[in-house]
């Protein structure tokens, strides 16, 4: 782990600290209860894919006409202020303090949601970025994302096992059509990686329209994966949906 990541924690553990959001006084993470209730919680969503529904326990159509490979998505949050400025700071300008404060809530709404029935998986895999982009940013978020909650939920990390291998146009601003022609043959599986009959959970940032994790899903479903799930921080709506 980088050095500096290992030292963002203890910071905090070792007294109260201020919101990263609004300053104010936090508890023992650097959130205060009211910037902490008015993050935009997800509720009603698709079972399958948690795109936002107005019911509860019901998959969308979309996961009805056309499954995903993926068996399941885990999200606490909408898409929408100020979650997308949170993980914009965190994506695009390094704010890491703020990826580990949204790491750690993650942390424990998936630690609520095992307590709650949900299986545990046996490895993280966090989505890979193609080395010219990772070049580019210096860091995979998803990747750190994964390092935070595999040591919270000691659940292992496996950051080798799935690679980019081509480096196509972004996804941000594609269709959904355009995004699936542009991973067709993105991802391959490291030769060593060894998950037949494994459950295994993919760590991302925003899950928009579910191609990248369809189609990691699937690669690794046909290496042997018994089940594959989805974790991440925020899911954005269909478009036009509020």
């Amino acid at each position: 782990m980088h050095p500096l990541l290992a030292r963002l924690r203890p910071v905090w553990l070792r007294h109260t600290p201020a919101c990263l959001l609004c300053q104010a006084p936090g508890s023992d993470l650097p959130i205060c209860a009211g910037c902490e209730t008015e993050l935009p919680w997800l509720g009603g969503r698709c079972v399958i894919c948690a795109i936002p529904l107005p019911t509860v326990g019901l998959p969308c159509g979309d996961c009805l006409k056309r499954p995903p490979s993926f068996d399941r998505v885990e999200v606490p949050w909408r898409y929408a202020f100020p979650m997308d400025g949170l993980i914009t700071r965190f994506k695009h300008q390094a704010r890491w303090p703020l990826g580990r404060l949204l790491g750690e809530l993650l942390a424990r709404h998936l630690d609520h949601a095992f307590n709650e029935g949900m299986p545990r998986p046996h490895a993280l895999l966090p989505v890979p970025l193609a080395a010219p982009r990772l070049r580019q940013r210096g860091f995979n978020q998803a990747l750190m994302l994964a390092r935070w909650l595999g040591d919270e939920l000691r659940i292992p990390l496996q950051a080798d096992w799935l690679r980019r291998v081509e480096d196509g146009p972004s996804q941000q601003g594609l269709d959904a059509g355009a995004r699936r022609r542009n991973l067709r043959h993105a991802f391959a599986l490291d030769e060593r990686a060894e998950l037949r009959g494994l459950h295994l959970a993919l760590v991302d940032d925003v899950l928009t329209t579910g191609t990248t994790a369809h189609f990691l899903a699937r690669l690794l479903k046909r290496a042997g994966a018994a089940r594959v799930d989805v974790y991440c921080l925020a899911r954005t709506p269909k478009p036009g949906d509020c």
